[in-house]
């Protein structure tokens, strides 16, 4: 009988912990569903899941190493109408508050530093070569109380002969009519000491959500959980990615990265399958 392994995703708007999100509101402040850091009381970072509005003028410390946010203001678990209207944006570039320097997309774009864009809402992204008759979908403003709709699970299913994983994903609350794309995250991925770059979860790794905000998604990959050991990248979380510029990029990810062209939605909140094991 064939190994199953089921997991709940969790909605978010947070990549890694810098930048502080992937999501911004139309002030320019981050809109955090995710970890919150913080100063503990014996002067050092605690972290705790929770939902904040961040100022991008928080203190950036070296890749691997945290400071606490500074937070405008907590969001509560149970939103305002106010903050559920939160209309939500992209990130500006050069992506502030940020100290990951990974190249995402190094054929198409080795460097992405001198390009300079600001801050779109999500639903006035310019997309490439797009033209009014050709009848774009996104046109109503995004808002926080929908983005936190989503939910999400993963089956993974190990081969019999343990070379391949079956990865099949199922998705409700999601903006509909849009494009997403699925990734995945692995050890080194967030390494300091030399970190990976961060793929896709298959290629092509798209599907547009229905008219009703619903998705599927299924992909087959070679030995992603192999014994840990030195040199060792094993897939360590599935991550849900908003296509703001509802464009797929091959290889990458995006193009930027981080807010600035994908947006985390729903993900593991910890890295984990750990118990998981294939093999080449």
């Amino acid at each position: 009988m064939a190994e199953r392994h089921s997991y709940e995703l969790t909605v978010t708007t947070q990549g890694p912990v810098y930048p502080p999100s992937e999501v911004m509101d139309t002030n320019g402040d981050f809109v955090v569903v995710g970890w919150i850091l913080e100063r503990g009381a014996d002067g050092g970072v605690t972290r705790r899941w929770g939902r904040a509005i961040v100022s991008p003028d928080s203190e950036v410390p070296p890749f691997g190493e945290v400071a606490p946010y500074t937070v405008v203001r907590h969001l509560p678990d149970t939103l305002t109408p106010a903050d559920e209207d939160i209309v939500l944006a992209t990130l500006p570039t050069p992506l502030p508050t940020n100290n990951y320097a990974m190249v995402f997309a190094p054929e198409q774009i080795p460097d992405t530093a001198p390009i300079v864009r600001p801050s779109y809402p999500f639903h006035a992204v310019p997309i490439p070569d797009v033209r009014k008759e050709d009848g774009p979908k996104i046109t109503a403003p995004i808002t926080l109380g929908e983005w936190l709709k989503a939910r999400g699970a993963v089956d993974i299913t190990i081969a019999d002969d343990r070379r391949s994983a079956e990865f099949r994903c199922e998705f409700t609350g999601l903006i509909p009519d849009s494009l997403y794309t699925v990734m995945s995250l692995r050890e080194h991925d967030l390494d300091p000491a030399g970190p990976t770059r961060p793929g896709p979860l298959g290629i092509p790794n798209v599907f547009v959500a229905d008219e009703h905000g619903n998705g599927t998604y299924r992909a087959v990959l070679p030995n992603p959980f192999p014994e840990p050991g030195p040199g060792v990248n094993r897939i360590v979380n599935v991550i849900l990615l908003w296509m703001s510029h509802q464009t797929n990029y091959g290889g990458a990810i995006g193009h930027f990265g981080l807010g600035g062209d994908v947006h985390a939605q729903l993900k593991l909140p910890t890295p984990g399958l750990h118990e998981l094991r294939t093999t080449d």
